[in-house]
C-alpha cells in the first residue's frame, strides 16, 4: 500500500511543478514586447547586445562588448549574449530584448517550489511560498524587464536546490560552484553576498562534510573558471582601466558613496516593501516571527540567514536602487509561505485586522475602477474591477473563518497582474520623459547610424541611443552653439531652439517637441 501512495504523492508534486512553469510562463511571456525598452538598465542591455550581435564573427566582440563603440566595463556580458543570441533568431525588438530574462525569471517560481520541498519536508508551504513569489509584483515587472536581477535569482535559486540536495547526494554540489559562476558572469560581485548567504547557511547546519566534500571543491572550480577567465581577459586586454570601472566606480564605491545622485535613508527598502508587497504584506511580520520561532529548523536558519545578511547589507550601501532588493523576495516568499501553510492547517485567523486590510485593498480597487474609467483605459478597468472583487471575496471568506480566502487571494493577484501586464501601463517609468520612439524615428530618418547628436534634454537616455541607433549625448546650450558651429547634428527642444543662433542651419524635422538641425 505504501508504494502507490508515494507514487501517487510523487504524481502531485510533478503536476504542481507542471503547472507552476506553465502559469509562470504565461505571466512573464504574454504581451512582453507591448511597451517600448525603459531607461537606463533596458537601454543599455539591448545596445550592448545588440553591439555584440553586428560583429562579424571571429571578432571576439563577444568577449570583449562595447557600447556606443567604447569598451562596456559594467557586468559580464551572459545576459547580452543570451540577448543577441535571440536578435540572430527573431530579429532585434522588444521581445527579443526581453525573452531571456524573462524565460528565466519564470523558470524561478518551480524552482523556488522545489527549494520550499526539500526546506519544509512537505509540499503545502513550498506551494503556497511558489504562488507568493509568482504573484509578488516587483518580481513580474523587473523579471520582465531586460534587467539581470530576476536571471540572478533563479540562479541562485538553483544554487539552494544543489545545496539542500547535496545533504543527501554530494554530487548535486558540483551544481553550486557552477551556479555561483553564473551568478559572477550576469551580475559580477552580486555572487559575494549572495555566496555568503549559502556558505553561512552551510556553517549554520553544521554541514561541514558538505563544505569540505570534493564534488563542491570541484563544482567550484569548474563553474567558476569561466567566470575568471572572463575577468583575466578583461584585465589583460584592458588593463587597470577594468578594475577601475568594474570594481571600483561599479561595485565597491556603490557601498560608499552616492553614485549617479541614488540615495535614500537605511530604512528605504523597508518602504519598497511596504509599497508593493501587496496582499502579502498583510501577513510578512507574522511570517518573519514564525521564521525567527523556528529559526533552529532547516528552513526557519536560511530565511532568517537570508533576510537578514542581504537586507542588512544593501540598506548600508550608500547607493540605492528599487531593484536592489529583488533577491530578499524568495526568502520573503518562503516565510510566508511557511505561515499561510500554518493558517490553512490551523485555521487560526485574525478576523478583525485581517478583514479590515484587506477589504481596504478592494475600496482602493474601486477607487481605481473610477481613476480608470476617467482615463479611458480599459484593461486597467477591468484589473480594478477584479482587484475590488477578489479582495472583498477573500475579505468575506476571513470573517467566515474560512481558509478558502487564500486561493482567493492567488487567484486574484494573478488574474490582476495578468491584466496589469496586458496593458502598457506595466512600465509606469516610460512616462516620466517624452516617448523615444517618434523622435527616434525622426533622427534614423535623416541620420546615419552611429552618428554623434546633441541635445538640449536634461540627460542622456539609453533608449534613445538605441532606438535611433546613434549616441545622443545631453549638453548645455552653449556647448549646443559650438557643436552647431562643427557641424554636429542638435536635437533642440522649443526653449533650447529660441536660444540658438540658428544662422546658417538647416531645419531637418521636428517629433515630439524636439526638433532635429546641423549646419548648412
Amino acid at each position: 500500500m505504501i508504494i502507490p501512495i508515494l507514487d501517487m504523492h510523487l504524481f502531485r508534486e510533478k503536476e504542481w511543478l507542471f503547472s507552476l512553469l506553465v502559469i509562470s510562463l504565461v505571466l512573464w511571456l504574454i504581451f512582453l514586447g507591448n511597451s517600448p525598452l525603459r531607461d537606463w538598465d533596458e537601454g543599455t542591455v539591448a545596445q550592448v547586445a545588440r553591439e555584440i550581435w553586428r560583429a562579424p564573427l571571429g571578432s571576439m566582440h563577444w568577449l570583449f562588448p562595447t557600447l556606443g563603440g567604447e569598451p562596456y566595463h559594467n557586468k559580464p556580458p551572459l545576459m547580452h549574449l543570451l540577448i543577441a543570441w535571440t536578435y540572430s533568431i527573431g530579429g532585434v525588438n522588444e521581445w527579443t530584448t526581453r525573452l531571456p530574462g524573462a524565460v528565466l525569471t519564470a523558470l524561478g517560481v518551480p524552482l523556488l517550489y522545489l527549494v520550499g520541498c526539500l526546506l519544509f519536508n512537505e509540499s503545502l508551504p513550498a506551494l503556497f511560498a511558489a504562488l507568493v513569489y509568482l504573484t509578488m509584483l516587483p518580481v513580474v515587472r523587473h523579471g520582465r524587464l531586460a534587467m539581470l536581477d530576476g536571471t540572478t535569482i533563479t540562479f541562485f535559486l538553483l544554487l539552494l536546490f544543489c545545496l539542500l540536495k547535496g545533504r543527501q547526494n554530494r554530487r548535486y554540489a558540483l551544481g553550486v560552484g557552477f551556479c555561483l559562476g553564473l551568478i559572477t558572469l550576469t551580475k559580477g560581485m552580486m555572487v559575494l553576498p549572495l555566496g555568503a548567504i549559502a556558505c553561512l547557511f552551510l556553517i549554520a547546519e553544521r554541514q561541514f562534510a558538505l563544505l569540505t566534500s570534493p564534488y563542491l571543491l570541484v563544482g567550484m572550480f569548474l563553474g567558476n573558471a569561466p567566470a575568471i577567465a572572463w575577468f583575466a581577459a578583461q584585465w589583460l586586454h584592458y588593463g587597470e582601466n577594468f578594475f577601475q570601472v568594474n570594481f571600483q566606480a561599479q561595485t565597491f564605491d556603490r557601498l560608499t558613496q552616492s553614485v549617479e545622485g541614488h540615495t535614500g535613508p537605511p530604512w528605504y527598502y523597508l518602504i519598497e516593501l511596504i509599497k508593493y508587497s501587496f496582499p502579502w504584506l498583510l501577513f510578512l511580520p507574522e511570517s518573519i516571527y514564525l521564521a525567527w520561532k523556528k529559526r533552529r529548523t532547516t528552513w526557519g536558519t536560511l530565511i532568517i540567514i537570508g533576510i537578514v545578511i542581504y537586507l542588512v547589507t544593501i540598506s548600508l550601501m550608500k547607493t540605492k536602487l528599487p531593484w536592489y532588493i529583488m533577491p530578499v523576495y524568495p526568502f520573503l516568499a518562503l516565510a510566508i509561505g511557511a505561515k499561510l501553510s500554518e493558517i490553512w492547517q490551523s485555521r487560526n485567523f485574525r478576523v478583525l485586522s485581517w478583514t479590515i486590510f484587506i477589504a481596504i485593498i478592494s475600496i482602493a480597487g474601486l477607487g481605481g475602477f473610477v481613476y480608470f474609467l476617467i482615463k479611458k483605459e480599459p484593461i486597467l478597468i477591468v484589473m480594478s474591477i477584479v482587484l475590488a472583487m477578489s479582495m472583498g471575496i477573500a475579505a468575506w471568506l476571513v470573517k467566515q473563518r474560512d481558509r478558502n480566502f487564500i486561493p482567493v487571494l492567488f487567484t486574484g493577484m494573478y488574474l490582476v497582474l495578468t491584466l496589469l501586464v496586458s496593458s502598457q501601463s506595466w512600465i509606469w517609468e516610460l512616462k516620466e520623459a517624452f516617448p523615444v520612439k517618434p523622435v527616434a524615428e525622426l533622427i534614423r530618418a535623416n541620420v546615419l547610424p552611429r552618428t554623434q547628436i546633441y541635445t538640449s534634454f536634461a540627460y542622456n537616455r539609453p533608449s534613445l541611443d538605441f532606438y535611433s541607433d546613434c549616441k545622443v549625448t545631453a549638453a548645455t546650450v552653449p556647448i549646443l552653439q559650438k557643436m552647431l558651429s562643427n557641424k554636429s547634428y542638435l536635437l533642440l527642444d522649443d526653449g533650447a531652439l529660441a536660444q540658438i543662433n540658428l544662422t546658417g542651419t538647416k531645419i531637418i524635422g521636428a517629433a515630439n517637441g524636439f526638433t532635429l538641425i546641423t549646419k548648412i
